[in-house]
């Protein structure tokens, strides 16, 4: 998922509910516009997806996900599972995330991870029920419920490029940090998501240095 996706026309009425409460958003959304579409479906391919884009560039990502797509049709928990620790690093996943990916579809196949019932569970307890996965943290399960489950109101503080958007956003001379993150999207509630997701468009909006962070990949 790309900023060359069309344009999320879901977002509009959070990001004007933002706009009007916040000048710092308005300035940015007339800006920038309405961030593209980044929707996923629910399952393990998607989270798996979210996985392969820990702390590595976007285009990295991509291209992993690319690769990992084509070697295993379709990706379910099995058809990850045959694939050795060879065609995986081939693939593109380090050593950790081969064992991250095989702990996840492990956990889902032995039933200790239901990914069909976070629809039914609320925020903390969807994130709480992800990371028991081995490799997966709270940035991973953050991503997947504003992606894959539309929840409206996840802020993914730890993320880098939605704080260095935060940054240039409220003018700041450092990028926050987590605790700085959690108390300037309080007057975002109910609509962090669409926060974060305008916060992304910013840092890949032309006029806006590119880094590393994947930033809902």
């Amino acid at each position: 998922m790309s900023d060359t996706a069309p344009p999320d026309e879901t977002l509009r009425p959070a990001l004007e509910a933002l706009a009007a409460r916040d000048p710092d958003v308005a300035h940015w959304y007339a800006r920038c516009g309405l961030p593209p579409v980044r929707r996923r479906p629910p399952g393990f391919a998607s989270l798996l997806h979210i996985m392969c884009a820990q702390q590595v560039s976007a285009a990295s990502a991509r291209a992993i996900i690319g690769r990992l797509d084509a070697a295993a049709r379709p990706l379910t928990p099995r058809s990850f599972l045959a694939l050795n620790d060879a065609a995986l690093r081939a693939i593109g996943f380090s050593g950790p995330k081969v064992r991250y990916g095989r702990a996840l579809a492990s956990d889902v196949l032995a039933g200790r991870i239901d990914i069909d019932g976070l629809a039914a569970t609320d925020d903390t307890a969807a994130i709480a029920h992800l990371v028991q996965v081995t490799g997966i943290g709270p940035w991973t399960a953050e991503i997947y419920l504003m992606s894959a489950l539309d929840r409206p109101d996840v802020w993914p503080a730890d993320d880098l490029a939605v704080q260095a958007a935060v940054q240039r956003l409220k003018d700041l001379p450092v990028r926050p940090a987590r605790a700085q993150m959690i108390e300037l999207a309080e007057p975002w509630r109910p609509y962090r998501s669409a926060a974060a997701r305008l916060l992304w468009h910013i840092y890949s909006h032309p006029g806006v240095p590119d880094g590393s962070g994947v930033a809902g990949a």
